[in-house]
């Protein structure tokens, strides 16, 4: 059987075959956007495979069943109509979600949803495929593309001296694909085994008369950066609660002025990886900014005390993460306990008093309205108070602020700490630190301060 993959002139489509075919690339990411030719690729790539080598397995994952059955499987067929590929040479198992080829080979179809019973997707870690694709990769996590990865290269690749391959097409976002591929293939610092190739609608020679100028009557401006231009740096969420640019905006908001009263914010790490973050503020500007890892909960409440001597801040305007370890840093300190999971305080509102607010937790009203100061360019960090990695963590995290059941009438809530660190590949604890500013906001009367753990 010979199969030809006609690429009408795609010279991105072009560039994937030749990292498919070169021994050297194993992780490959299509990284386009609307109309650029993804599903296209990734069947013909799969299937080209798969009718070439004799009783050879592969996947192709996306984050539900339904979404394949409804528009992957339809471009399945559009590749085989093109290659003149019957219903002799192929059949649809449609129990098991697989397609058995003539030759033996076998191409399932996985739903990679999340599972309460299978957090760390450990399901796909047992399977012995051959090759694999993953589509629509933005919606993935990357503990479910790390197991699907290492079930690639386990099936009759010896037999045929087949590299394992993993191909991921996506459209940009703001996942593990932005820092692991599109960051890392800008700044020229991508792994030997990894390929990233950009791709936009003007590269597809075959789209319809018509598609480009729709997607601009249609799109919105943040969904015309991301889906058209193939801009990585938005995020066009409606759950996002922090715009992008407002973002950006905290190292220019000169505007925002010193009050002379001081504070003092402290996210305590909980485990290995975790990092302590203590920051200084005056008023809503950040003048001192650090970072500690592997500190004792004595050695954090010395690093604390020692900010709180040097800027003279006392312990009714210093809040230290009380979840954890953080415990013992207050009791140390005898200063305020930030409890992330506490009930939310009440808020004064200009015609109605104290009203106590609808929101699920302390955390969840705090960045809400962190949300809404940043967004309002009413918070500023000064020049050298941040270091480079410390800018960039930041704002990656501040993204990742949303609104959890936002089409709910539950109780107004942010996406758990856990999904956000999940997202990441760590902890959020430069915006949690951030957050825990607006604690002083919220407190109508001094502060109360802890003695011997008594809360």
């Amino acid at each position: 059987m010979e199969l030809e993959f006609n690429t009408h002139g795609n010279e991105k489509q072009k560039q994937v075959c030749r990292h498919w075919q070169d021994d050297t690339a194993t992780d490959i990411v299509y990284g386009g956007s609307k109309g650029s030719g993804k599903s296209y690729l990734g069947c013909s790539l799969i299937f080209g495979d798969a009718f070439t080598y004799d009783g050879t397995f592969y996947f192709i994952a996306r984050d539900s069943l339904t979404n394949l059955r409804k528009f992957t499987i339809p471009s399945i067929h559009e590749v085989f109509n093109h290659w003149q590929i019957g219903p002799a040479y192929y059949n649809y198992n449609g129990q098991d979600n697989y397609y058995q080829l003539y030759n033996k080979s076998r191409v399932y179809l996985l739903d990679a949803k999340p599972l309460p019973s299978d957090p760390l997707y450990a399901r796909f870690g047992s399977m012995q495929m051959t090759r694999g694709w993953i589509e629509e990769a933005g919606e993935f996590v990357e503990a479910a593309k790390n197991n699907l990865a290492a079930s690639i290269g386990r099936w009759k690749n010896d037999t045929y001296n087949l590299a394992p391959k993993l191909l991921q097409t996506c459209n940009p976002a703001k996942n593990y694909l932005y820092k692991q591929y599109y960051r890392k293939h800008k700044e020229n610092n991508l792994e030997d085994w990894k390929r990233f190739v950009q791709a936009l609608p003007q590269d597809n020679k075959k789209l319809p008369p018509g598609y480009l100028e729709n997607l601009h009557r249609t799109l919105s401006p943040n969904e015309k950066q991301r889906l058209l231009y193939g801009n990585w740096e938005y995020d066009d969420d409606p759950a996002t609660l922090i715009d992008y640019e407002k973002i950006l905006d905290l190292w220019q908001n000169q505007h925002v002025p010193r009050m002379g009263k001081r504070y003092i914010t402290c996210d305590v790490a909980r485990y290995g990886r975790d990092s302590t973050k203590i920051c200084v503020w005056d008023g809503w500007r950040i003048i001192a900014y650090k970072t500690y890892r592997g500190l004792s909960v004595v050695e954090v409440a010395a690093k604390v005390r020692e900010a709180m001597n040097y800027y003279q801040v006392p312990a009714s305007q210093t809040a230290v993460d009380d979840d954890g370890v953080g415990g013992g840093v207050t009791d140390i300190l005898r200063c305020n306990a930030f409890i992330n999971n506490s009930s939310p305080l009440e808020e004064q509102r200009p015609m109605d008093g104290w009203q106590q607010p609808n929101y699920y937790n302390l955390r969840s009203q705090c960045e809400f309205r962190m949300a809404d100061r940043i967004n309002k360019t009413g918070m500023y960090i000064e020049p050298g108070a941040m270091t480079a990695d410390e800018q960039e963590q930041l704002i990656e995290e501040l993204e990742q602020v949303k609104q959890k059941d936002m089409d709910t009438d539950k109780r107004r809530a942010t996406v758990p700490k856990d999904e956000r660190k999940e997202l990441l590949g760590r902890s959020p604890d430069n915006s949690d630190v951030v957050m825990m500013r607006e604690y002083f906001e919220l407190v109508r009367r001094a502060p109360i301060r802890l003695t011997n753990r008594a809360r």
